[in-house]
């Protein structure tokens, strides 16, 4: 929202405070000002010069000698290339030493001709171009009404003015308008103001008639004017609409575009003649088509709400009007329209169409329905005194809601919040300041006006006292209780996860979430399954992710492809399902990649590739010092090697998987020739919160060794789980040290070997008692396994 200095001036005296200043008290008090700007900034020696005389460049076609009179002694030569240019004409001109932005002007010949200044454009002086009028747009500006030859022209285009930039919230909608902007710099500066009004006398009863059809529109009126006289606005209007970024056109619609930035109500004018008497407003048809004002042809539907004159759409209602009933140069009737409309239907028809206005801004953000009138009124009478006319009764159907409301609140509440003791008298008076009456004594009844629909809760309350006071003059003390900070189990399971994996070697990658459906349904993920993008940038980042090996082969092997040979990675993050009719299903997990050398000692002459064992073994190190007791199984799973990939138990239930890629999706996708990877679900790592001590046992303990002969296809973890099981409380550690094939055991059997130590804390053990536990495993082993002790 552009605020012009000077136009604000004419309600509420700020003549006193430079733009900066008025925009630091602005921004202080809650709003932001993005940026103060001087118009006239750089310019100087700029008047209205009159164009005596007009000639052909002796040697150059497209340039005229002018002979201009700019109220000094004599008239000067002015050598001018604007095609516009003509005798009779009042224009702007730069006299010698004026300063244009970036120009400094002074005598010159062109083509052998003395020039004595410069005819300028409103571009030149530092106009946007979609600000000026097409017809000048490529030329000179002239002036259409009566100018004083030599006048400053810097105060005839109120140049000499300040442009405020406020970067309004989205529920700060009442300050779209001059009109709310008044109250807020009145209350921040405690100053007296006045407001718009409107004085209208109709002349007889309107002719149109209105029907509201859709409940989208609860509140339509329209007055008619007849006989105006289309004509171009005052120099005082288009240089507000300029300063408010808006390029005037005519008096009719300068003044609805006017009366919208003033009062924040959008209008449109129809011509009477073009539009009839009847005016219906409903719903679209779909596939019902209508130009627009900017000459598009726009295909609606049943969603977007449309003005009618009973038959065809004359206007999209809230966003912009029709042609067909466009005011033009031969309109002598309109009407003109103000309304409310669904702030939520606009939204959507906006968007829709892709058609954004000033008039959809407001709208979409809720206009007060207590300014419909006013601003109907506004532009009429503004209407009448720029181009005649006779005004009608103001035609009304529905009725209109008040959004005013009263807000309870106490003094304490307040207080309590600010960590302040304000008394009740100096709440009351900043309340009033932004015209919010209050009643009561220790709880206040706010009464909301119908502007602010932004204030709901008594929050809101506290924080209007809190910026009105001055958020400078809050006391800065501490909270007067304290609470212990901590950290939630799920952050401190994330933190121990990363640094146990970091400790042992592996750096963090953070991989994208989104990826290819290829991808995505690797390692087990299911295309039936899939959450996918309404609309993706790309195919490549078109679906959630399943798994996180995907996106770190995907970083591994950009690692590898730039001579980075060992590579040990691992990410913690989401992956997602698909799960009917709700949200997605989430699950966080982590997972590793490595590849390459796991150590490389030159100088020791130590050179140990990644196999399976190192990635079990990081698996191992993370799960142990969490302490967590897990099986693995062997398993076959798709990208996976068959006989190199185990997936990873606790408590029976499979929580991840460890193993090899397969050698055709790792050398022929990912590019890369042996690759270790494992993931498991996060959550399933929530081990024991506390660590439990014991003393260091004073008694020595016992070891003996197992070698067992089995079959091949029984896993050692399952042998070990039954050990444990049978070796009751005396067994204290168990490590499996050899697993053995080959000759002295059949084909298809295998020899593991387990270290077993067994201790008491409190006595020393007998021979004979390690002697029975020791038959009793090699018993338990013999009928869960068929395994036999080897010779």
């Amino acid at each position: 929202m552009l605020l012009s200095k000077k136009w604000l001036n004419q309600y509420i005296d700020v003549s006193d405070l430079s733009g900066e200043a008025l925009g630091d008290l602005i921004t202080k008090n809650g709003i932001e000002v993005e940026s103060v700007t001087n118009r006239g900034e750089g310019l100087s020696g700029i008047v209205v010069g009159h164009v005596l005389s007009c000639e052909k460049h002796p040697e150059a076609d497209k340039l005229n000698v002018t002979k201009v009179d700019i109220g000094e002694c004599d008239p000067v030569q002015i050598v001018c290339g604007a095609p516009n240019v003509r005798e009779g004409q009042y224009v702007i001109v730069a006299k010698v030493g004026a300063r244009l932005p970036g120009l400094k002007i002074k005598k010159a010949k062109l083509r052998g001709v003395e020039s004595q200044g410069m005819i300028c454009s409103l571009e030149e002086l530092g106009f946007e171009k979609k600000q000026i009028r097409e017809d000048e747009q490529d030329g000179i500006h002239t002036f259409r009404e009566d100018v004083q030859v030599g006048a400053d022209v810097l105060d005839l285009l109120d140049l000499n003015d300040e442009v405020i930039e406020l970067g309004l919230t989205p529920n700060r909608s009442d300050c779209l308008s001059l009109y709310g902007i008044i109250h807020e710099v009145a209350a921040i500066l405690e100053r007296p103001y006045t407001l718009p009004t409107a004085d209208v006398t109709s002349s007889s009863a309107s002719e149109v008639s209105i029907e509201l059809a859709t409940p989208n529109c609860p509140y339509y009126a329209a007055r008619e004017v007849r006989g105006v006289t289309i004509t171009e606005s005052p120099q005082w209007l288009k240089n507000i609409l300029i300063a408010e970024g808006v390029r005037p056109i005519n008096n009719i619609v300068d003044v609805t575009n006017y009366v919208m930035l003033e009062i924040g109500q959008p209008l449109h004018a129809f011509d009477a003649k073009k539009l009839g008497q009847s005016i219906v407003v409903r719903q679209a048809e779909n596939g019902e088509e209508m130009i627009t004002l900017d000459d598009v042809t726009r295909t609606l539907d049943a969603s977007m709400m449309v003005i009618t004159d009973g038959q065809a759409p004359v206007a999209i209602a809230g966003v912009m009007g029709g042609a067909n009933t466009e005011v033009d140069a031969s309109t002598t009737d309109i009407v003109l329209e103000s309304a409310y409309f669904d702030p939520a239907s606009v939204r959507k028809t906006s968007r829709t169409l892709g058609l954004r206005s000033d008039s959809s801004a407001r709208f979409e953000k809720g206009v007060d329905p207590e300014r419909v009138m006013l601003a109907l009124d506004r532009a009429a009478q503004l209407i009448v005194e720029l181009g005649g006319g006779d005004i009608r009764e103001a035609t009304v159907s529905g009725e209109k809601e008040s959004r005013a409301r009263q807000i309870e609140v106490s003094v304490d509440y307040i207080n309590n919040r600010l960590g302040m003791t304000l008394e009740r008298q100096t709440i009351e008076r900043i309340l009033e300041r932004l015209g919010l009456a209050t009643e009561g004594d220790d709880v206040l009844s706010v009464h909301i006006p119908s502007r602010r629909p932004d204030l709901e809760l008594p929050a809101d309350i506290t924080e209007e006292v809190a910026r009105l006071y001055g958020y400078d003059s809050l006391p800065s003390t501490l909270p007067a209780s304290h609470s212990k900070g901590y950290l939630p189990a799920i952050n401190v399971l994330r933190r121990n996860t990363r640094r146990l994996l970091q400790g042992v070697g592996l750096s963090q990658a953070i991989t994208y979430s989104l990826t290819s459906e290829a991808h995505a349904t690797r390692f087990g993920g299911q295309a039936d399954q899939l959450v996918r993008l309404a609309m993706p940038m790309s195919e490549e980042r078109s679906v959630l992710r399943t798994s996180l090996i995907p996106g770190l082969l995907e970083a591994a092997r950009y690692n590898t492809a730039r001579q980075q040979a060992n590579v040990a990675l691992y990410e913690t993050g989401r992956v997602y399902t698909e799960h009917g009719d709700t949200l997605p299903r989430e699950k966080e997990r982590v997972a590793g990649v490595v590849t390459g050398l796991w150590m490389d000692h030159r100088s020791q002459g130590t050179r140990i590739p990644v196999d399976y064992f190192v990635a079990k073994g990081i698996v191992d190190t993370l799960v142990q010092t969490l302490r967590l007791d897990v099986t693995y199984e062997a398993v076959s799973m798709p990208d996976m090697h068959p006989g190199r990939t185990a997936s990873i138990l606790m408590n029976g239930d499979v929580i991840g998987y460890v193993g090899q890629v397969h050698p055709g999706t790792s050398k022929d996708v990912y590019g890369m020739k042996e690759v270790y990877v494992f993931e498991l679900d996060l959550l399933a790592l929530s081990g024991e919160e506390t660590l439990l001590y014991q003393d260091v046992p004073r008694y020595p303990s016992i070891s003996r060794d197992l070698a067992l002969v089995l079959s091949h296809s029984i896993p050692a973890g399952a042998v070990e789980q039954t050990i444990r099981q049978a070796a009751g409380p005396l067994l204290i550690d168990l490590v499996l040290f050899d697993v053995y094939t080959g000759e002295n055991v059949g084909p298809e059997e295998k020899s593991i070997a387990f270290s077993l130590k067994f201790q008491d804390p409190t006595r020393t053990l007998q021979d004979e008692e390690v002697t029975a536990a020791y038959e009793t495993i090699v018993e338990a082993v013999r009928v869960a396994h068929g395994a036999e002790v080897r010779a």
